[in-house]
C-alpha cells in the first residue's frame, strides 16, 4: 500500500504568472503531512500536480523512485493517488452512490450493476460516518454531508496516498474525530496522507510533520510533535502573527435595533427563533451542523419558504420577498457556499463585485471606467491578491475568493450583513484581514451576524452569541459566559 513521493525543482506557471518556483522536498510512506501556507501560498496547485489535474511548467516528480507526469487524475489514482478536493467535485444530479462511483463503474457484463455499487456505497458512507441511503441525490445533502460523500469517494479509489484540502471546514467535532479515526486507521496499512488545512489546533492533533510553503516556495519542514501552533502560524505568514482578534467595541444600551425577528418558522428546520441585533453590535450564532442556523438566514432573506414570522429592519416592519429585496432594505447575506452561492467563478473579479450594484454603472452603457476604479479600489481596502486585475474569479485561491466576496455583499452598503461562515478555508493571515473588517464594519454602526463553527472565532468576535439545536434557539450568551464549554454544552443539550 506504501509511496514515496518526491518533489524536484517543481515549478508551474499560469501564463505570465509563476505560481511555483522550484519547490523540493519529499514524502516517506505511512506518514501523515500537514502542508500549511496561507491562501496563494501554492498548497493546492502543487497537490493538483502530484494528483494529475495540472501538469508542471519546469522540474520532476518521482513516485517511488521513478520520473512519473501523470497525463489526468484518472492515471494518477490508477497510481494510488487521490486528491479530495477543497471545492466539492460532485455531480448534484446523481445520487451518493453514483458519485462515489463515477467513471469507476462496477458492471456485470455490459451493464451498470446499480445493486453492487448501493452495496459499496454503503460501506464506504458508514466508514466515514454518513447515515444516509446511497440512493440520496447529492443536490438534497447540506454542505457538511458533501464534505463526507468526498471522502467515500476518495476511500472508494483504494488510495496509497490520500490528499486532503480542507476536509473538516463543514464538519462537527464528532465528525471530525470519526474522520482522524479514519486517517489513523489508514495510516497504519501504509497509506501516505497529506493533509492540508488552516485549523492548526487539528494539524498539531492528527499529523506527524508539517511542511510550510510560502509565496510559491517551501520555506520549512518539522516534526509536529513540540512545534507550537504560533510557531506554526509564524512560518505561514513570515512574521510574528499576534493579536488574532481586535478589541471589541462598546456596544450603548440605547443603540437603534438595526435587525428584530420574531417567531420565524422554516417548514422541517426552524421553530419560533426570535432574536434583535443592534447597529454596531456583532451577534453571532452557534450551533452544530443541522442545527438550522444557515436554513434560518435563507428564509429571512427570501431563498426558502418561511411559515411564520415578522421582520423589522431599523424599526420597520419588513416583509422580504428574495434576496434583491432585502439588499434594497439594507441587509445583504454571505452564504456559506461561496463558490455555488457567492461568486460567479467564470467571470472576472469586475463583473462578479459589481454585479449586485450594476445599476451605478448603467448610463445606460456600463461605465467601464467607473467599475475598472470600484475593483481596484477593492483589491487594494480588502487586500484581495492576484497576478492580474482581469483574471476570473477562480483563478484566485480560497481566501482571496472569500474576500472578493465580502466585497461584493458590501457594494450595496448594506446596515445588516449576515456572514456565514465567513473564515471557512481560508489561512491565519486572511481570518486575521477578516475579523478587523467586521470590527471596522461594526465600528461604522452596522449590525454584524456571524454564523460560525469555529468557537473560538465567536468568543473572539461577539458581542452576544445565540446558540440553536434542532431548529430552536436555546439561549443567548452575553459576554460574561463566551467560553467554550458554556457554547458546546448549549449547542449539544448538555447542559
Amino acid at each position: 500500500m506504501s509511496v514515496a513521493v518526491r518533489f524536484d525543482d517543481i515549478r508551474k506557471d499560469f501564463g505570465p504568472v509563476r505560481v511555483l518556483h522550484g519547490v523540493s522536498f519529499d514524502l516517506a510512506p505511512g506518514r501523515i503531512y500537514g502542508l500549511l501556507g496561507e491562501n496563494g501560498a501554492g498548497k493546492s496547485t502543487l497537490m493538483k500536480i502530484l494528483a494529475g489535474y495540472e501538469t508542471a511548467s519546469a522540474g520532476a516528480l518521482f513516485i517511488d523512485g521513478h520520473a512519473q507526469q501523470f497525463d489526468g487524475s484518472r492515471a494518477a489514482e490508477a497510481a494510488g493517488i487521490v486528491l479530495i478536493h477543497q471545492e466539492f467535485n460532485l455531480a448534484e444530479h446523481l445520487s451518493i452512490a453514483q458519485n462515489i462511483y463515477l467513471g469507476h463503474e462496477k458492471r456485470r457484463g455490459w451493464f451498470v450493476d446499480d445493486a453492487a455499487m448501493r452495496a459499496g456505497a454503503e460501506q464506504f458512507l458508514a466508514q466515514v460516518g454518513l447515515a444516509r441511503d446511497p440512493d440520496t441525490k447529492v443536490r438534497d445533502l447540506i454542505v457538511a454531508e458533501k464534505q463526507l460523500v468526498e471522502i467515500a469517494k476518495a476511500l472508494s479509489r483504494r488510495a496509497r496516498l490520500l490528499i486532503m484540502d480542507e476536509p473538516t471546514a463543514t464538519l462537527t467535532p464528532a465528525e471530525t474525530g470519526r474522520l482522524f479515526a479514519l486517517m489513523t486507521k489508514l495510516k497504519a496499512d501504509g497509506v501516505t496522507l497529506v493533509y492540508i488545512s488552516h485549523k492548526l489546533d487539528e494539524v498539531e492533533r492528527i499529523t506527524d510533520e508539517v511542511i510550510v510553503m510560502r509565496d510559491g516556495r517551501f520555506v520549512a519542514r518539522s516534526e509536529t510533535a513540540g512545534l507550537a501552533r504560533q510557531q506554526m502560524a509564524n512560518l505561514m505568514v513570515g512574521r510574528e502573527v499576534s493579536d488574532m482578534f481586535p478589541d471589541k467595541l462598546a456596544v450603548p444600551a440605547d443603540a437603534p435595533l438595526a435587525l428584530k425577528v420574531d417567531g420565524l418558522s422554516v417548514p422541517g428546520w426552524v421553530d419560533n427563533l426570535s432574536f434583535e441585533v443592534r447597529a454596531g453590535e456583532v451577534l453571532g450564532f452557534a450551533g452544530l451542523v443541522g442545527a438550522g442556523r444557515t436554513e434560518a438566514f435563507e428564509a429571512l432573506i427570501g431563498l426558502r419558504r418561511r411559515s411564520a414570522g415578522r421582520i423589522e429592519l431599523a424599526g420597520r416592519a419588513a416583509d422580504l420577498k428574495n434576496p434583491r429585496d432585502a439588499m434594497r432594505r439594507g441587509l445583504t447575506y454571505l452564504s456559506e457556499d461561496r463558490k455555488g452561492k457567492g461568486l460567479h467563478v467564470n467571470l472576472n473579479l469586475q463583473d462578479n463585485l459589481t454585479l449586485m450594484t450594476l445599476e451605478r454603472y448603467a448610463h445606460p452603457l456600463i461605465d467601464l471606467k467607473a467599475a475598472r476604479k470600484t475593483l481596484l479600489d477593492a483589491l487594494d481596502e480588502f487586500g484581495i491578491r492576484t497576478g492580474d486585475p482581469g483574471s476570473r474569479a477562480r483563478m484566485l485561491s480560497g481566501g482571496n475568493q472569500q474576500k472578493l466576496a465580502l466585497a461584493k455583499f458590501l457594494q450595496p452598503n448594506p446596515n445588516v450583513i449576515v456572514l456565514d461562515e465567513p473564515t471557512r478555508g481560508v489561512d491565519v493571515g486572511a481570518k486575521r484581514d477578516i475579523y478587523f473588517l467586521i470590527h471596522r464594519l461594526a465600528s461604522q454602526g452596522r449590525a454584524v451576524i456571524v454564523i460560525s463553527s469555529e468557537l473560538i472565532e465567536l468568543i473572539g468576535l461577539c458581542h452576544r452569541v445565540a446558540v440553536m439545536r434542532a431548529g430552536t434557539l436555546q439561549t443567548t450568551l452575553g459576554l460574561d459566559h463566551l467560553t467554550e464549554e458554556e457554547l458546546i454544552a448549549h449547542a449539544t443539550g448538555t447542559h
